[in-house]
Order: structure tokens, then sequence, then C-alpha cells
């Protein structure tokens, strides 16, 4: 009930007057049926801008920092993430990485939309980076197609670290959807995984139109913020930070060794950092 009263009453209006968003692609979200909605992410809107184009309710899985606040603020917090479609999961890894993955099936499985960053953190300079696996865990074992989500420009109007958004246009391009029932019965499959994350990735590099990095976004927002505390050397390019780039998502053999490590469904959240 919150949910839409936010989107038709309260936040929509607000949002639709001062970024008057733009979509293509309706078309081929599903009436009905789960499917997973996999985006990029630009910035700590696109959570917001997403479900007030879509004609369906989405939910996302957020880390539960935004639920576990204290007094008045922590309260009224944690209902306004309540609200938008936001359900609360542990991040940590181990078993609450297969408390994600049960909350995203029970989602799938109801014939909801569930919203997925497989990035598993805002792009900390615009490219797209590596996708995390756990969106193609949740396809395989839920048998739902994946739908492809590029968001436009939302890092112009809330890049990260601005907490109040400025007014810009923003849009929202939706792919066709992926079908990978040809893995049937092979969700477990490393090789699979990677296989079908890559797919996605290559989608959402199309649609976007982003340079790709084939690296983890939050290990290239590790090495940014130790280049920062490093020495500028004149001359050396330290200034400009690390770079990664490859043209196109791929690697499974350079990146299986990294996926490796229990890699699950919880680094695929909407992140802040």
């Amino acid at each position: 009930m919150l949910y839409w009263a936010l989107k038709l009453v309260f936040l929509g209006p607000l949002l639709r007057l001062f970024f008057r968003p733009w979509v293509t692609g309706l078309e081929n979200v599903p009436a009905k049926g789960g499917a997973i909605l996999a985006s990029n992410h630009l910035s700590f809107s696109d959570s917001f801008f997403l479900p007030l184009v879509l004609p369906r309710r989405i939910t996302f899985l957020a880390k539960a920092d935004y639920f576990t606040g204290r007094g008045i603020k922590g309260r009224l917090t944690a209902g306004f993430f309540r609200g938008v479609g936001q359900v609360p999961v542990d991040r940590t890894g181990g078993k609450a990485s297969d408390a994600a993955l049960t909350t995203g099936l029970r989602i799938l499985t109801e014939g909801e939309l569930l919203g997925i960053y497989p990035e598993g953190t805002r792009s900390p300079d615009g490219r797209l980076y590596r996708g995390k696996t756990g969106v193609a865990r949740m396809a395989l074992e839920a048998g739902v197609p994946v739908i492809p989500v590029a968001m436009i420009d939302t890092q112009k109007v809330q890049p990260i670290g601005r907490k109040v958004p400025k007014i810009g246009r923003v849009g929202v391009v939706i792919g066709r959807p992926l079908d990978f029932s040809r893995y049937e019965g092979m969700a477990d499959d490393r090789f699979v995984q990677r296989s079908v994350t890559d797919e996605v990735m290559y989608e959402l590099m199309r649609l976007s139109g982003q340079e790709y990095a084939d690296i983890y976004a939050a290990t290239m927002k590790e090495r940014l913020t130790a280049a920062k505390r490093r020495p500028v050397l004149v001359g050396a390019g330290a200034a400009d930070g690390p770079r990664h780039t490859s043209t196109t998502p791929g690697g499974a053999a350079r990146a299986l060794d990294e996926d490796a490590a229990a890699e699950g469904p919880a680094d695929d959240l909407p992140d802040t950092a």
C-alpha cells in the first residue's frame, strides 16, 4: 500500500516533475510472472527511478543497514525503504548469502519482479564493471528470464557523495528478456554462472554505452582509496588512479578464481558506498 502511495501520490509526482524520466523498452517487461531486472548501478537514485517508470511493482534486495537504525530516524528510514519496495538482507557472505538467495527465490516464485545490480556496488567512475554471479544463480534456480536495464545519467543528478539530487533529466533503457533455459539443471556450475553473468553484462554495456572494465567495482574502489593515500608522483600518472579496461565482458577463465571465493547473491545488492 505504501509503495503505491509513494509512487503515485507523494514521491512519484515530484520525481516526474523535476527529473522528467524517459523510458524505452517497457514492452519488454512481462505483464505477469517472475523476472529479474538486472541494472547497471550509477547512483543511489537508481532504485527510485527504475520503480517509477515500471507499471509493475519491483522489489530490491537492500543491505540490512538501512533497516537497523535506532530511534525515530532509524524507524522512519526503515519504513521508507520498505515502502519503496526494498527487502533487508545480510551482506556479510556465507549463510547470509544463502539467506539472500532464498529471499530472492521466494520473491521470484511468487511471480514478482526482482531488481538486482550485478556490479554489486555503484560504479566509482561511470564505467560498467564485471558482474557478480548472484544474478545467474537466481535466474537459473528460479527458471526466470533476466531483463537488462540501463540507467542513463542518474550519476549526473546524484553522484556518489551527494545526498540531495540536483535537477536534471534521467533515462531508463529496458532490453529484451534473456532466456537461460538452455542451462536448466546447471545452476551450481561456476562456468555456467560466469557465462550467464557475462551475457547479462554484455547487454548492459550495449544498452548503456558504458566503457567496460573487467574488474569488480568493489576492487576498483579499494584501489582508488589506496591510491589516494599514496603520495602523488609528478609525471607518473598516479593522480589519475588505477585503470583496468576490457572491450567486452568475458575472460571467464581469468575470473573464475575470484568467483570461487564463495561469491553469493548478497554481493549483488544495492549499495551506498
